[in-house]
Parts: structure tokens; sequence; C-alpha cells
């Protein structure tokens, strides 16, 4: 069979056309799943828990999550979200990024608060840069940088920790008037923030 001419040009330019869009959508679906990747990779979630075991018994079924979207490199900034169930009600909290989770902490960053409501539910954002945290501290005569990649939560108030610590509890300077209860959370049992 002998086709003409015209009709074999136009078939060969529908199949380069197919080939090519074929090519282009595989390269778009290839970007669009490195994109999914890249955005599950930029976010940390980790469970904050109590600091101790008596807080623990003294707040059953606490949950304190923290989630951070890494995005300082797009937008000059991560967001750090914190949210809680089942925690003591009506009471302030303070959150700072930690060189130690535990005591004695060593370099630690105020970042922000958040209150609970009358069900113990709580949830806040804040806009900081988690991901390259850092304090320079004086070590042994020399500048040092020391990452913050700890995650530590304190009540507020010193009479906030009362209804589990009694009304002798410690007070301590974490609040931005230096005065604050026990440590009521930290990132201990967890993964260390993402650090340079």
């Amino acid at each position: 069979m002998h086709l003409p001419k015209n009709l074999l040009i136009a078939g060969a330019v529908v199949l380069v056309t197919a080939a090519t869009s074929a090519v282009a959508l595989g390269a778009t679906q290839r970007a669009h799943s490195a994109a999914r990747t890249h955005h599950v990779q930029d976010s940390v979630q980790l469970a904050l828990t109590p600091s101790s075991p008596q807080l623990a018994t003294c707040m059953p079924g606490a949950q304190l999550n923290v989630r951070v979207s890494l995005t300082t490199d797009a937008r000059g900034f991560d967001r750090f979200e914190i949210a809680g169930r089942h925690l003591p009600p009506k009471r302030d909290f303070t959150i700072f990024l930690l060189e130690q989770a535990g005591s004695p902490f060593g370099a630690a960053q105020y970042i922000g608060d958040f209150r609970t409501d009358a069900y113990g539910n709580t949830y806040n954002q804040l806009r900081l840069i988690v991901s390259e945290a850092f304090a320079s501290t004086i070590v042994n005569g020399a500048r040092t940088r020391v990452d913050l990649n700890r995650i530590g939560v304190w009540f507020a108030d010193p009479g906030d920790d009362d209804f589990c610590l009694g009304a002798m509890s410690p007070t301590t300077p974490f609040d931005g008037d230096n005065s604050a209860g026990v440590q009521a959370f930290n990132s201990a049992n967890a993964q260390p923030l993402p650090a340079p």
C-alpha cells in the first residue's frame, strides 16, 4: 500500500507531538512527586512529655505536640505550632528552645507563650528561626556556638504547679518577669530539632 506523502508527514507530526507530550507529562509528574517528597521532609513533628514522673502522674492523659514547618530558606522564618489537650486548665506556659531538654538546660532562648482554656486545650503558632537556632557563649575563654535543638515548657506562674507539687514548689526564672514555676514538659524523649 502506498500512502500519500502529506499523510505520512501528518502521521509523523502526531507521533512526535504525542512523544513530546508524554515526556513533558512524565517530567511534570516527577517534579510534583519531588515537591511532595521535599514538602514532607520540610517539617518535623514531636511530642513533648511531662518533665518528671510526679508531673506525669498529676497530668494523666496530657498531650502536648509540636510541629515545625522548616521554611527559613524560603520565607526567612520557620512556623512553630504547639497544640495541647488535657493540660491543667486556665494556665499560662512559657516556651524555650534549649541546649539540653532537662536540667541544667544549658543555653536557653525564650520564644513564646500559650494559655490553656477551661478544658485544658491550647494552640499557638509562632514565627521564628528554629532549624538554625543557636546561642553564642564563652566556653574556656573562647566564643562557642551552641545549638538550641531541644524544647522546654514551663508553668509561667510559680503557683500554677502547686496543684501537683504543693505550695513550696520552686520558683524558677523561666518567664519574662523572672518568676515562673517548674518545667512542665520537654522534648527529652523526642528527636532533636534539626541543626545546621
